[in-house]
């Protein structure tokens, strides 16, 4: 079940923020909470962003990049539209995605990373599921060559 879950994932999962998922954090605050709110956010986009850099097809998209900017960009995406007291002022995902030639295959490989970031650190299964289908739409402006 978790495979059909995890595939689900990575053909409608996103990355960075879109306006659209600005505009959509979770009302409760609940998935906030069950990411282990700011500390917690904080450790899984540090060892996202760790295994990015490590992962080689996704280090050259992310060997070039301020890598405090971009952690403090991610922890403040995923704090808002978990539901958290963040906002997320980076740029948005059409423009920030524009010139990087980024494929269906490139943009699943990301979410794959995300996924094991999220199991190393104890997110149960449904939580990731939940930050996955936050971020879902965010993949229309992210994949840039069909």
């Amino acid at each position: 079940m978790k495979i059909i879950l995890a595939a689900f994932a990575l053909l409608a999962a996103a990355f960075f923020c879109l306006p659209d998922a600005r505009a959509q954090p979770a009302a409760d605050g609940a998935l906030f909470r069950a990411l282990g709110e700011k500390p917690g956010i904080d450790r899984l986009v540090q060892d996202f962003a760790t295994r990015l850099l490590a992962d080689a097809r996704m280090k050259p998209f992310f060997a070039q990049a301020n890598a405090k900017r971009l952690t403090a960009q991610l922890a403040d995406q995923f704090c808002a539209v978990s539901g958290g007291p963040c906002v997320y002022k980076g740029a948005d995902m059409k423009t920030a995605h524009a010139n990087l030639d980024i494929t269906k295959g490139d943009f699943n490989a990301l979410v794959e990373v995300l996924q094991q970031s999220m199991d190393a650190q104890g997110i149960a299964f449904a939580d990731q599921n939940r930050l996955l289908a936050r971020l879902a739409p965010m993949h229309r402006d992210v994949i840039t060559v069909p």
